[in-house]
């Protein structure tokens, strides 16, 4: 299949394709006599997984790993799990943070009245 076909069918941009393929983590395909990329379902299944780890905030070089587990039938399960809380975890300090400044900006927020007085409790603590 065509990139346009393999972008298609796994979700990924043409665009994402060839960033991946340049960055090592989906080998180059054959060329047809054409020029054009040869993409085998092969190509397609690694480019979903891919796309599913990135949904679910891993790195690119974590999804190397995880690729590479993915290869190896002897790998231990406790290997993949691994990353998998490490990234939840990280996930979890994001989250958090995220609640906290949304905290901030609901509580400055309600302090300010709102109205065509000039004093303004949220540009007062953005100036510091």
């Amino acid at each position: 299949m065509n990139i346009g076909q393999a972008a298609e069918a796994s979700g990924v941009s043409q665009r994402m394709i060839r960033h991946y393929e340049k960055i090592g983590l989906i080998p180059p395909p054959p060329r047809r006599d054409s020029g054009y990329r040869d993409y085998a379902q092969a190509d397609v299944h690694r480019l979903r997984f891919i796309a599913n780890a990135r949904d679910l905030g891993f790195p690119i070089e974590e999804i190397r790993a995880l690729l590479n587990l993915w290869q190896d039938r002897d790998r231990a399960s406790g290997d993949v799990k691994a990353l998998a809380l490490a990234r939840a975890g990280e996930l979890g300090r994001k989250a958090a943070s995220i609640e906290a400044m949304r905290a901030t900006l609901l509580d400055l927020a309600e302090a300010c009245h709102g109205d065509s007085r000039p004093d303004c409790p949220i540009l007062d603590r953005l100036t510091g």
